[in-house]
């Protein structure tokens, strides 16, 4: 997002936030509402477009919101999404993409109250790699022509029991809405999401073998005096490093494996 739907992102971040701590707050059933608004607005282009138009007055907007949602999603979503659209957006889209985020927003606040949040975390990790090393379920995860209740039923058969209901929730919603994404930046961003919610950043960390506690806390701790935050380890083990780890945080990589030293060293030779 960028200018005025960044400004109205963070607006909205601070409203949603602002109302989970009230203590009549239902942040599940927050995060459903925001959900269906997110799938309605997605749906109907020509409503979010008069609901985003710059040049209708804020009040109207803010009107015609409430009008629509009234009886169909609960108070509290009504006003939040009320409150949204009496903001200036860059593009209809954007509206959409807060509705979205501040759905997932909910959930994690459900499962930070219930003190899951790190479950949630890690389980949302765990199912991104089962899906990277099963081409076959991605495949049918990510089927545009297939059916999105058998694709929320695999799931749940996968997840249930097995997993938080927030998990479970968020996946089944980002699997059978993508919105144009695919499946690993719909797990990454909600991942990241997960992180904010305790001020913290995400590092994915591949060994060649499992860490011990020491080697953790130690590289959590060298990790969060880089980034002045509190790290979040995700930790995967792939032999073919040789040794050492490679680190990934958003976009940067910190590579400290044999196998990246004996590629450079050869990269050297051959020049």
């Amino acid at each position: 997002m960028n200018g005025a739907s960044r400004e109205a992102l963070a607006s909205a971040r601070d409203n949603l936030e602002a109302l989970l701590d009230s203590a009549s707050a239902d942040a599940a059933r927050l995060a459903e509402d925001l959900a269906s608004v997110t799938a309605l607005l997605d749906r109907e282009v020509s409503l979010r477009r008069v609901l985003t138009d710059p040049a209708q007055p804020a009040d109207a907007k803010s009107e015609l919101a409430g009008r629509l949602l009234r009886g169909q999603v609960g108070g509290d979503a009504a006003d939040l999404v009320s409150g949204l659209v009496r903001s200036r957006w860059s593009s209809s889209r954007d509206l959409v993409d807060a509705l979205e985020e501040l759905a997932a927003g909910a959930e994690l606040a459900a499962a930070q109250g219930a003190g899951r949040l790190d479950d949630v975390e890690d389980e949302l990790f765990r199912f991104g790699r089962i899906v990277e090393s099963n081409p076959g379920l991605r495949a049918a995860l990510t089927d545009k022509v297939a059916d999105k209740a058998a694709k929320a039923g695999l799931l749940r058969t996968l997840l249930g029991g097995r997993a938080d209901a927030v998990t479970e929730r968020l996946i089944v919603r980002l699997v059978t809405a993508p919105r144009g994404r695919s499946l690993e930046a719909g797990l990454t961003a909600l991942s990241k999401l997960a992180a904010d919610r305790r001020g913290r950043v995400v590092a994915e960390v591949t060994s060649a073998v499992p860490l011990n506690d020491r080697q953790k806390q130690r590289l959590g701790d060298a990790l969060g005096r880089i980034y002045g935050k509190r790290v979040h380890l995700n930790l995967d083990v792939d032999p073919e490093v040789i040794g050492g780890i490679q680190v990934r945080i958003g976009d940067e990589v910190i590579n400290g494996t044999i196998a990246d030293r004996l590629a450079e060293a050869g990269r050297r030779m051959a020049g």
